[in-house]
């Protein structure tokens, strides 16, 4: 039976927990401070008390209690800490996919208005079947008034208009399912847009139950408690004539749920079901995490707030309800219908994310964790070039503790981050080689690639050289809040190093994309996507590099050689982290060169090598 902390407890018996694992180490890479600091004897013997005693500066005693309390309401154990509890690696067809995100406003325009659409998406079912991937995640595509492009859903049984019909969807479901292409929707349900029919009822009708299905509170003179919002400012909107407050954790118009509420999780699984029955085959499920919140919704913590630099994310990102929640959903509509599920879960760390994705639990079958899209001490919005050697150690980790019964999500991009290889150089010359990098690592480490649109044609990150150049509700609001602070050359350059909107311009083969200004345009990279192409299917034809077992053989700075291996055949591949050239580490007795068709003396800056050989 698990016993609660005190201030009487250690360190050491604080990181062993689930939830204390991963807060100390998110404490840790927000402050720069390697991990393995913790796991000093010195530092995990001493008792939580003495700890407070010599961060006082920095944490005070409400900051302890609430890391308490938020441990000490974790009561499950991961199953890989159990004797006996996890076997083998259970395969199934999410384990062996490619799969592919789109964004549709930027993916494929058919019609020629400069917005992607449906039939755009259509139109390049035959590239995408040929580039070897293998399900299609969908960006929202339901009816919205885009305040965040889509993330804002006004009608989830409607599609919206730019993108084209219902119609237009049930002929792309059928032409990627004749393809044996799958469907994967992005399904936002932390909140709605607040031109829903159900928040425009609750704002509007006092008496309508769904008053209850969000956060409204009465005017007290102030905002409800000091909760910030993702996008800037406060997280709480005031409706003057209705005299109410309501919760919104992003944009002003994205209003949050009530999860508590039973009619609100009705009402969701129902329209979940909906799209099952129609054929789609799983879902993206958007900062899912974020459903539940501690009741009353107390004020954040100070420290933790000026730490993550977003009050009250204790109150939200793994709430009390987290578990009991998803597993409904999991019991009325995935379940019965076989579907798959991804959930994006920010702040969730490693063993956290054991809970929400252990097979025994019946949660969620994968998450989309982003520690290692940033190095320790920095923000997407810091310029600066990421360190390969983090990567390296994060993946690593996660490779070699994740547990069999868990699976891990392989990316470097989304909607919501600028290009990878634009972070790790800037240097122009060098895209292509830490594309092809970057490209062998996602499809020979172990868990299931997920490729943003455009990773295949090595895009870049784009010139923009004024704020009016992009749309990304988050960047333009941070940018007036800069300017508040800073001139606005920094500001701007704050902004254009981590603008979502990187990652969102039409792609090259869109026409409008060509009549863009030139330092917003970019070309496919051939050999990149013909990489794609090739490392697709060897992944495909050799199970070792999908089951295989994981096994770092080298991880000095600049360097990561590991093997992947089954009882047939193993692979090593071998990487260089660094701008510079170096001497190879791995012997290659025995092992016949994969990729690239030759190799030199030297190990070129950013090169990586597949070698392979017969059990």
């Amino acid at each position: 039976m698990k016993q609660d902390l005190t201030m009487e407890s250690t360190v050491r018996e604080l990181y062993e927990t689930p939830i204390g694992h991963d807060v100390l180490a998110k404490v840790l890479l927000q402050m720069g401070i390697a991990e393995k600091w913790l796991q000093n004897p010195i530092i995990g013997g001493r008792k939580l008390k003495t700890l407070a005693k010599l961060t006082q500066k920095q944490f005070d005693a409400a900051f302890w209690q609430a890391l308490i309390d938020l441990v000490n309401a974790e009561t499950a154990i991961p199953a890989d800490r159990i004797a006996g509890a996890v076997g083998g690696i259970r395969p199934t067809w999410w384990k062996e996919a490619v799969i592919y995100q789109i964004y549709p406003r930027s993916f494929a325009d058919a019609n020629g208005d400069g917005i992607g659409d449906l039939k755009g998406i259509c139109s390049k079912l035959d590239y995408l079947k040929d580039l070897g991937v293998d399900a299609l995640w969908l960006s929202p595509v339901y009816d919205s008034p885009n305040d965040d492009n889509g993330y804002d859903i006004r009608d989830y049984r409607k599609i919206m208009t730019e993108f084209g019909t219902m119609e237009d969807f049930d002929e792309l479901l059928k032409e990627a399912h004749a393809r044996g292409l799958r469907i994967i929707m992005d399904l936002v349900v932390n909140h709605t847009s607040d031109e829903h029919e159900w928040f425009q009822k609750g704002l509007n009708e006092p008496d309508s139950k769904y008053r209850d299905y969000y956060f409204f509170r009465g005017d007290t003179g102030k905002e409800p408690n000091n909760w910030s919002a993702f996008f800037g400012g406060t997280a709480w909107n005031y409706y003057p004539e209705q005299k109410l407050w309501a919760l919104h954790l992003f944009s002003k118009k994205q209003m949050d749920l009530n999860w508590d509420n039973p009619d609100v999780r009705a009402d969701v699984i129902d329209m979940i079901n909906w799209w099952l029955d129609k054929g789609v085959d799983g879902f993206r499920m958007d900062v899912i995490n974020y459903i539940s919140k501690t009741p009353g919704l107390p004020d954040g913590n100070d420290a933790i707030g000026k730490l993550m630099l977003f009050y009250g994310i204790e109150h939200y990102f793994y709430g009390p309800h987290l578990h009991e929640y998803l597993h409904e959903i999991h019991e009325k509509a995935f379940k019965p219908h076989g579907a798959f599920s991804v959930g994006e879960t920010p702040g969730v760390g490693r063993e956290m994310a054991k809970l929400l994705t252990g097979e025994e639990r019946g949660e969620l079958d994968m998450v989309f964790s982003f520690d290692q899209l940033e190095t320790p001490g920095h923000i997407r919005f810091d310029d600066y070039e990421y360190d390969l050697n983090y990567y390296r150690d994060y993946i690593t980790d996660w490779m070699e503790h994740y547990g069999n019964n868990c699976w891990m999500s392989l990316f470097y991009n989304n909607h919501d981050n600028p290009r990878m290889v634009s972070k790790v150089s800037k240097d122009p010359a060098a895209a292509q080689a830490i594309a092809k990098l970057l490209a062998v690592m996602q499809f020979t480490l172990k868990g299931t690639p997920f490729v943003f649109q455009g990773d295949e044609m090595g895009l870049v990150n784009y010139d923009f050289r004024s704020i009016d150049e992009l749309s990304d509700v988050e960047s333009v609001n941070r940018y007036a809040e800069l300017l508040e602070v800073r001139p606005a050359d920094e500001a701007f350059r704050i902004i254009k190093s981590g603008t979502r909107d990187h990652s969102r311009v039409l792609l090259p083969w869109n026409e409008r994309a060509k009549a863009l200004p030139e330092h917003l345009r970019q070309s496919p990279d051939p050999v990149i996507t013909d990489l794609y192409r090739k490392l697709i299917r060897l992944r495909k034809a050799h199970p070792a590099l999908i089951y295989g077992r994981f096994e770092l053989l080298s991880g000095k700075k600049n360097v990561f050689v590991y093997r992947r291996s089954d009882a047939s055949e193993t692979f090593v591949i071998e990487c260089n982290l660094h701008k510079k050239p170096r001497k190879p580490v791995f012997t290659e007795n025995g092992y016949t060169l994969v990729y690239p068709i030759t190799a030199g003396a030297q190990m070129q800056p950013y090169e990586a090598r597949i070698w392979r050989k017969l059990n």
